[in-house]
């Protein structure tokens, strides 16, 4: 079956082997799996997912390619103190819609999420959230809709907040060169890229802004191509032994096994009218 599902998860399949598996708490993709593109190699993990993260609801899925809604980061302005980092999106159960797709191409489900009790006591204003993931052989794509059914106008940021599985001493992130960004391991200082593709041999907390939607990482034996849409900004993120041993759900050396890249909206905020509607996207490629 193309689509199978529990009480908890939905998996998504293909006859070549790719697949991707959504929790639906957090809407959070924990694993996607896929082969080289234009190869007809065995498919292999391309997300991290911590074996420390808790897998009962608790708490926000510390990997995959959590949700970053209605803000990035921890809550700066005063309509949202109540809420913790990154926002709810991460840590609410979304309900599964439907079936998108299913033929040659691919296939795709939507899952949503709505102002319930828990949201409504920290987030009083309405919206209606719709999460679309597609699955081909060599890619994968998440749409995060955004509805305003209120009638004032919904500031908001979002982010792909993506664990990428690879050795995080040889990974490289491309092109950022002559982007200005703002150093979160320096207190947000801010600087310009200098390096023609940036690691994270050391601990990294870098926002950049108007990155161009585009990026490449690359890592010994492959890589990853990322194409967006709606973001202006992205972040390259990796605490490394220095950050990450404070971490009560990050496995030990969890660390060296990923790097983040997180196309969003970090550095501004996005203004939906009533009635309106705003568009995130995210496609993942194998190299």
């Amino acid at each position: 079956m193309p689509v199978s599902k529990t009480d908890t998860i939905v998996t998504l399949s293909l006859a070549n082997g790719s697949n991707a598996q959504i929790y639906l708490h957090g809407a959070t993709i924990t694993s996607w799996k896929a082969p080289a593109a234009g190869t007809k190699d065995p498919v292999h993990e391309r997300l991290f997912l911590s074996s420390k993260s808790a897998l009962d609801g608790s708490k926000p899925l510390r990997g995959g390619i959590p949700i970053a809604f209605p803000f990035f980061g921890p809550p700066t302005k005063p309509e949202h103190k109540a809420m913790g980092q990154h926002g709810f999106a991460r840590n609410q159960t979304w309900q599964f819609d439907s079936v998108v797709m299913d033929n040659e191409a691919g296939v795709s489900i939507r899952l949503t999420l709505e102002p319930n009790e828990s949201i409504k006591s920290v987030f009083p204003q309405a919206f209606y959230l719709a999460y679309v993931v597609t699955l081909s052989v060599h890619q994968l794509s998440t749409d995060l809709h955004v509805d305003n059914t209120s009638t004032e106008v919904l500031s908001h940021q979002a982010l792909f907040h993506t664990y990428f599985a690879c050795d995080s001493t040889l990974a490289t992130v491309s092109p950022l060169k002559g982007l200005t960004y703002f150093d979160k391991t320096k207190g947000g200082v801010e600087s310009v890229e200098g390096r023609e593709e940036v690691d994270v041999k050391t601990f990294t907390d870098s926002v950049y802004k108007n990155g161009g939607g585009m990026y490449t990482i690359k890592y010994p034996g492959g890589g990853i191509h990322i194409k967006t849409k709606g973001f202006n900004d992205v972040v390259v993120w990796n605490p490394q032994a220095e950050a990450g041993k404070s971490m009560a759900d990050m496995e030990d050396g969890g660390w060296d096994r990923y790097i983040c890249v997180e196309p969003g909206m970090a550095t501004y905020w996005n203004e939906i009218p009533p009635g309106g509607k705003w568009i995130g996207q995210q496609v993942l490629e194998t190299l």
